[in-house]
């Protein structure tokens, strides 16, 4: 999976990528000298040069690394107190990365209720938003597409005609999924990977979405 990148502080979350750099930097603090005394003090300069540049949680690493390695040393020390800010401020990128994505789904099932009004069901395909309801394609902060599903919440259904009944097919699509898998497209997750759940313009918490009833009418 490709990482994600946030344009607005360039910090690179892409969950399949952080293994890859945490593997990298361990390897760097491994293949360093511990006789060189100046040698913390490098890996701090390093690891502050990554969190202005927006690699927050590589820098994180490193510090954390550079912390237990040399406790005693004022670079370790340093370590330890910039650990705790870097945290701080990871913890609010991400709670405004959750805010911006809840109000692009608000947005899209404002969008998705007038559309209904206008044309009896929700459309196929949430392109069909765009331009008369919304300006573009709803998309998430990072790039990615929302899974979006609509459907026909009773297929079938009896009609009583005095005595008889008889079988009556519904066509118009009354219900909608819509959910953003985070930045990793997986189901699950935590933080920015973790998933955000609409059914019928209402937050869904359950960890499965309904069954959506059979046959669904082709499109």
């Amino acid at each position: 999976m490709s990482p994600s990148l946030f344009p607005a502080t360039g910090w690179c979350y892409g969950s399949a990528m952080r293994p890859l750099l945490t593997a990298s930097i361990l390897v760097l603090l491994t293949a360093c000298s511990s006789e060189d005394p100046r040698l913390p003090q490098k890996l701090y300069d390093d690891a502050v040069a990554m969190s202005q540049q927006g690699k927050l949680l590589e820098a994180k690493t490193m510090l954390d690394e550079l912390a237990a390695r040399y406790p005693d040393t004022p670079a370790g020390q340093h370590a330890r107190q910039d650990v705790f800010l870097i945290e701080i401020q990871v913890k609010r990128e991400l709670e405004e990365r959750q805010r911006q994505v809840r109000s692009i789904m608000k947005r899209t099932t404002d969008a998705l209720t007038r559309y209904k009004d206008k044309h009896g069901e929700y459309p196929t395909e949430l392109r069909a938003l765009a331009p008369d309801y919304l300006e573009q394609v709803p998309e998430t902060p990072w790039g990615h597409p929302f899974f979006y599903r609509a459907y026909v919440s009773r297929p079938t259904e009896e009609v009583r005609h005095g005595r008889s009944t008889t079988m009556r097919f519904n066509t118009k699509q009354d219900s909608y999924f819509l959910v953003c898998l985070g930045t990793d497209l997986q189901p699950g997750g935590t933080d920015m990977a973790s998933d955000i759940k609409i059914v019928n313009g209402e937050p869904f918490a359950d960890k499965l979405l309904p069954t959506i009833p059979l046959p669904q009418p082709v499109r």
